[in-house]
């Protein structure tokens, strides 16, 4: 079964054109939310990947409509790998049902496992060199501590 997945941030936003799409597509039930995608429970999300089954299909317009970020879709996508559903992206097309979609949505993973990886490794130098000039670590002191400590 295809099965169409709709989000905008706000209830103010109209989700019309993500409908008409992902019907266009084909999907045969769509699960949508107004909500933020930094929540951290989307329930029609949370309620499709409860009713996916093994052969099923997930359909967005865009990636960002399912996920946050690209590590958070890879998480996501696993999901529905470990329930043998596969992932479809309408504007990036991507489509892990096919051998070449694969590759591109591994290619797209190896690139969003980089990026985490250059974000630690400016965190830890970013810390080191506040270690350097003598910036404390941590929640400030209490005020009788730092009282004590300028004695």
């Amino acid at each position: 079964m295809i099965i169409g997945y709709a989000r905008v941030s706000t209830q103010d936003q109209n989700l019309d054109a993500q409908l008409d799409a992902l019907k266009s597509a084909g999907a045969e039930r769509i699960y949508s939310d107004k909500i933020s995608g930094a929540a951290r429970t989307r329930p029609e999300l949370d309620q499709m990947m409860e009713h996916l089954r093994d052969g099923d299909v997930v359909v967005v317009t865009k990636y960002d409509r399912l996920a946050r970020s690209p590590s958070n879709l890879l998480q996501i996508v696993e999901g529905f790998k470990e329930k043998g559903t596969g992932f479809q992206s309408l504007a990036e097309d991507i489509d892990t049902t096919t051998p070449s979609g694969k590759l591109i949505f591994h290619v797209f993973g190896s690139i969003a496992e980089f990026e985490r990886e250059r974000i630690s490794e400016r965190t830890k130098e970013g810390l080191e060199a506040a270690k350097r000039r003598g910036k404390r670590r941590g929640r400030p002191l209490p005020l009788p501590e730092r009282k004590k400590r300028k004695l």
